[in-house]
């Protein structure tokens, strides 16, 4: 259904988000097939839903703070509120070279759109947007190679200076320079002539400016499939995919993807551009204002991770070795490697916890507090396990409907997939330690999840604000004590509180203690813990897990 035109609002950045998502939804398997440029390891579209998808959360996000806090009527956010949270979002999920490129796009049109000196919402601020959304990101290149994104975003860009009329006409121009510069990228790049493709994530960013379009005019463009013929932007791509692995191989290049974000500030980041300049190549850098996404390919991966630490404070840091990921890395003539027979996906809040889970043989995806993974990253973690079967462990009672959303996904693919609802990470260890892969798929999944619903949990964490809980008024500062999700203790002591929600549990009877410590958590807890089970419950046996920067300071869990 048509939409009503509308202007360059908050609503209107929160609707061009939800339909840029949709798009790269259905366009993401034919993007993710031309990808031959600068890796061909066919997961440019997937990349993109995967950063659309982290941004459209945060928009979401910050429409739902309004809605809930508003009081005695409806408020809305701003336009820089939207956009703000649009391009925060974009740079904390971006993944791969194209989702970094398309990051700092959605930045640049940020920093032009929240300045209230830019006109933004009006057809000149859009068009100061896309200008620096283009130079923004072209300076976030290491090394700018025409016939890509690049020059698809400055097409966009050139096309709407002289353009007339309102923000949705401004749009419609910036789409159709886009698209006829995205036609041209197999002439400005020889490994996309030889491919007979369009640069994969030149396309992913003609769905989202056709996207735009449809948010401010209500009506969704039309784009020239394959063969040169119009059809509707919501139903075909713009380019007929080609298998990528029919490419001829360029000759190697660098083994692994790095990526992380960064703390730091400007001049580290401009030491750290020239350093991983020399180390290896496909450097975008991108952000500001202290946090930066650091994308990468390099031979020496834990050089340039260990230059992010030098550099500041890196996290969410991912490596991907090409050669072991996929079979469309250049000169690789190798069939695709079989499929196990079953794996374990499962979320965890911290390092050392996801480090004990993979010891187990889980395939694991962090979530670190605040930043909770979208299910494009559990469906993406599903496929990385490369198994016939699958069992889904969210650990976190919020992360229920994403997990839900990504089990779908992944048995559209073909995948059996169980989801046992764990609501805690020490739920997820007790379902892990009685996994059995040679027993039947049902019989595992049904002992997998007697084995977390036997499991109570509770964790132990600091008031960050003064608030009502089902055990009365916490202050800022205090210690809470929750078990099963509810309020149960409010101390001062870490130690103190810890050991009154112990008892509590174990009240109610108990075979096996997990604990499992934040790197904040006193030395004295654990001691202080075991000793008191050694003490009063002489038939409990205990275990203990550092868990890293995992948000609680301690997780309990009493099977």
């Amino acid at each position: 259904m048509a939409q009503v035109p509308q202007p360059l609002d908050a609503l209107a950045v929160r609707t061009w988000c939800g339909l840029a998502l949709q798009a790269l939804g259905r366009a993401r398997e034919e993007i993710d097939a031309i990808n031959v440029y600068p890796v061909a390891d066919g997961d440019t579209g997937t990349n993109l839903y995967l950063t659309v998808e982290s941004a459209t959360a945060a928009v979401e996000a910050v429409f739902t703070g309004y809605e809930t806090g508003a009081a005695g009527g409806m408020r809305r956010p701003t336009l820089a509120d939207a956009v703000r949270a649009m391009a925060h979002g974009a740079l904390i999920g971006a993944r791969g070279n194209s989702g970094t490129i398309l990051a700092q796009l959605l930045r640049g049109m940020a920093q032009v759109l929240a300045d209230g000196e830019s006109a933004p919402g009006g057809a000149q601020g859009l068009r100061l947007a896309l200008r620096q959304a283009a130079d923004s990101a072209r300076q976030a290149v290491a090394h700018p190679v025409e016939g890509t994104v690049l020059s698809v975003a400055s097409a966009a860009a050139d096309a709407v200076a002289g353009a007339e009329g309102d923000c949705g006409a401004v749009a419609r121009a910036a789409f159709e320079g886009a698209r006829a510069a995205l036609a041209a990228t197999p002439g400005q790049l020889a490994v996309l002539k030889r491919a007979g493709v369009v640069d994969a994530g030149g396309q992913g960013l003609v769905a989202v400016l056709a996207a735009l379009v449809e948010a401010l005019t209500g009506e969704a463009p039309r784009v020239p499939d394959g063969s040169g013929r119009h059809v509707h932007a919501r139903v075909a791509a713009s380019v007929a995919p080609q298998e990528c692995a029919e490419v001829p191989g360029d000759g190697g290049g660098p083994a692994y993807e790095v990526v992380y974000l960064l703390e730091a500030g400007d001049a580290a980041v401009a030491r750290l551009r020239e350093r991983l300049d020399a180390l290896g190549d496909s450097l975008v850098v991108v952000g500001g204002d202290g946090l930066w996404n650091v994308h990468v390919h390099v031979d020496d991966a834990g050089a340039a991770v260990e230059m992010g630490v030098e550099a500041g404070r890196p996290y969410r840091i991912r490596i991907t070795h090409f050669a072991a990921g996929d079979v469309h890395t250049a000169g690789a003539e190798r069939p695709p490697r079989e499929r196990v027979r079953r794996a374990v996906v499962a979320v965890v809040p911290g390092e050392g916890l996801a480090g004990l889970y993979r010891e187990a043989g889980a395939t694991t995806v962090l979530a670190r507090p605040g930043e909770p993974p979208a299910s494009g990253e559990l469906v993406e973690a599903v496929r990385r396990a490369h198994a016939s079967e699958v069992v889904l462990l969210p650990n976190d009672a919020d992360l229920h409907h994403t997990a839900a959303a990504a089990a779908e996904q992944a048995r559209t693919e073909g995948v059996r997939t169980a989801l046992i609802p764990t609501r805690a990470a020490v739920q997820g260890i007790a379902a892990l330690a009685v996994h059995e892969p040679e027993r039947r798929f049902d019989e595992d999944v049904v002992a997998m999840t007697s084995a977390a619903g036997a499991t109570r949990y509770a964790e132990v964490a600091v008031a960050e604000r003064q608030s009502w809980t089902t055990a009365g008024i916490c202050q800022a500062g205090d210690v809470l004590g929750l078990i099963d999700g509810d309020v149960a203790v409010i101390g001062s002591d870490v130690t103190e509180t810890a050991e009154a929600v112990l008892d509590r549990m174990l009240a109610a009877g108990g075979e096996m203690v997990t604990l499992v410590l934040d790197d904040d958590a006193p030395e004295s807890v654990a001691a202080r813990l075991e000793g008191r089970v050694r003490e009063a419950y002489l038939a409990v046996d205990t275990v203990v897990y550092r868990g890293g920067r995992q948000g609680a300071l301690l997780l309990i869990g009493v099977e």
